[in-house]
């Protein structure tokens, strides 16, 4: 009967994941809530993979990655991407490749990508070069440079945690860097032999074009006697249609309307809205629409007046909100013209659209409020990154830290989380990131993902569930040699890393290989790294993380990252398999 509630409770949990109609982390604690409930596991157990060491190691690594992109350090590195690049495509596209994988390899690679997305979007443009050929490049090669140490990619660290707890030695910093370069070289290789030539090529519009919304605006004019004078811009008939008042001009100014400004005789409105409600607001509010006029990026923007993309970040607390909820007006000073996500631009009553990770805005507002928008973990402004002189130092300081914190936790001179924590304390100290920003930057949805997972797995070993499971795989596959069950466990990762994250997948296969491997009479710690390298090779979907962050910026489709994909991790899949014994022998 417990076997039968945990494998209930699986499918249950995967097509949570699935639907996306609850955040992981909730997902996750209602999962935890049922095993405890249901006498599976303990409180104790349930809630261990919260005390455990791998969660200080995660969130430390969070700090430093935010501690680094504020001291300026990402800044550098994407404008000495742009002086590399050389106006040739090849060297343009290797160079992002290895620079994002190398920085991959020492960083959560959700984060690696995002914080390369607004430069490689400036370096595409100054090279005139469609973002769509670069950026899932990007994506690619931060996962390609997660699988190159211990604290390259979440997945890596949940596992270490799960083996340790499991009886095995946890990884080291750099056990699996010989075959992540590997990896990451076949990878980086792929790309630039036969995936650059499947890449499509999406036009780069201008903002107006790209989300659609030239046709949804227009210029009216209130007339002398109409009732719509005097009345507040947030207040009025029109904002009461669902219409939304951008910007008024008056004389020779354009302002920005904020909830004390009224409508004034002779005041010019630029309105988003369906043409058919202005034109039952005119027949009753006495408005003029001025005819014929095409409005693009320069109607929407002065020298203080601009627009801009943002990027919703893995970290931001707007995930989930929408932006009624979030006071996204009150609370950056901009206003939000339309969300693009998925190939689409969503522009109607976008006050009511709950925002996801990697959706786009498109939004308006001062340039002071714009700068502002760009110290935010929340959203990340899509241009171009400048370096700042007045950071140099600081950046210098980051570095040295980080660098240190590698080698004394790489070489084993003290233990990694005590490192990586007495690090990030130390960014904090000198001013790098503040405590706020600190707390901001931690992904807490997956530090509870992991936790809750790590758990989940306990349960199934404790009921038997893993052993049930990995009898029936080897019963099927052993005849036909240990590699072929190995190989067997590599396509069930790939296959759960779909519905689910590269982390849960891994966390959910893991228990039953290693009972696999103890039926087998093998190396679980083999079995145990080709899981975790499985759950970071699987490329056929934008389902992961990484893949989210570019698909709105590169205006991608659903096919394009199966056609580009799917043959590379077929490769790696090939590559894994191959070296794996050569590290880890299989007896």
């Amino acid at each position: 009967m417990q076997i039968a509630i945990v494998l209930g409770l699986l499918v249950l949990a995967i097509v949570a994941f699935a639907s996306e109609k609850l955040s992981v982390d909730v997902i996750t604690l209602l999962l935890l809530l049922a095993l405890v409930l249901a006498g599976i596991l303990t409180p104790r157990e349930a809630f261990a993979g919260f005390s455990d060491d791998i969660i200080i190691v995660l969130a430390s690594i969070f700090v430093l990655s935010g501690a680094l992109q504020h001291a300026g350090v990402m800044d550098a590195l994407g404008a000495w991407l742009q002086r590399i690049a050389g106006g040739s495509d090849n060297r343009l596209l290797l160079g992002v490749m290895a620079m994002v994988s190398g920085i991959s390899a020492f960083m959560n690679n959700t984060t690696a990508t995002a914080i390369f997305v607004p430069p490689v979007l400036g370096v595409a443009r100054q090279s005139k070069t469609n973002p769509s050929k670069l950026l899932m490049p990007v994506a690619y090669a931060s996962i390609l440079g997660g699988t190159c140490t211990l604290i390259g990619t979440s997945t890596n660290v949940a596992v270490s945690g799960y083996i340790a707890r499991a009886g095995m030695n946890p990884l080291s910093l750099f056990e699996i860097t010989p075959i992540g370069i590997v990896i990451a070289v076949v990878g980086i290789a792929y790309m630039m032999l036969i995936g650059k030539r499947l890449l499509p090529d999406h036009k780069d519009e201008s903002l107006t074009e790209e989300y659609a919304i030239r046709e949804y605006l227009c210029e009216i004019v209130p007339m002398p006697d109409s009732h719509l004078i005097g009345q507040t811009i947030f207040e009025s008939d029109l904002s009461r249609m669902d219409s939304r008042i951008l910007e008024v001009i008056r004389g020779d100014q354009k302002l920005l309307p904020n909830s004390r400004t009224k409508i004034d005789v002779g005041d010019i409105l630029l309105i988003e809205g369906k043409v058919a409600d202005l034109i039952k607001v005119k027949e009753t509010a006495g408005i003029e629409i001025k005819a014929d006029v095409r409005l693009g990026d320069r109607d929407l923007q002065t020298d203080d007046i601009k627009i801009a993309e943002v990027l919703i970040a893995p970290q931001s607390d707007l995930i989930g909100k929408t932006l009624k909820e979030a006071n996204f007006r009150a609370r950056f000073g901009m206003s939000a013209l339309a969300i693009y996500r998925a190939g689409q631009s969503l522009r109607e009553k976008i006050g009511r659209i709950r925002l996801r990770l990697g959706d786009m805005l498109l939004v308006q507002g001062t340039a002071d409020r714009l700068e502002d928008l760009r110290r935010q973990p929340d959203l990340w402004v899509l241009e171009e990154m400048k370096a700042v002189s007045s950071r140099r130092g600081r950046a210098v300081y980051a570095v040295a830290i980080f660098v240190t914190a590698l080698i004394v936790g790489g070489f084993g001179l003290a233990p990694l989380s005590v490192v990586l924590l007495a690090a990030a304390v130390l960014m904090v100290l000198i001013r790098c990131i503040t405590v706020k920003e600190a707390y901001e930057f931690i992904e807490w949805r997956l530090i509870i993902l992991i936790g809750g997972m790590t758990a989940f797995g306990t349960a199934m070993a404790k009921t038997g569930a893993a052993e049930y499971l990995a009898g029936g795989i080897v019963a099927a596959l052993a005849p036909h040699g240990v590699m072929l069950v190995l190989a067997g466990f590599l396509a069930l990762t790939v296959l759960l890393t779909q519905p689910m994250s590269n982390a849960a997948a891994a966390l959910v296969v893991l228990p039953v290989a290693l009972e696999a491997a103890q039926k087998l009479g093998v190396n679980g710690r083999t079995f145990a790294i080709a899981i975790m390298l499985a759950a970071s090779v699987s490329f056929v979907t934008p389902f992961e993380p990484s893949c989210i962050l570019v698909y709105g910026p590169g205006k991608y489709r659903f096919f394009d990252f199966a056609r580009t994909g799917f043959p590379l991790t077929v490769i790696l899949m090939v590559v894994v398999l191959l070296l794996l014994p050569l590290f880890w022998p299989i007896r």
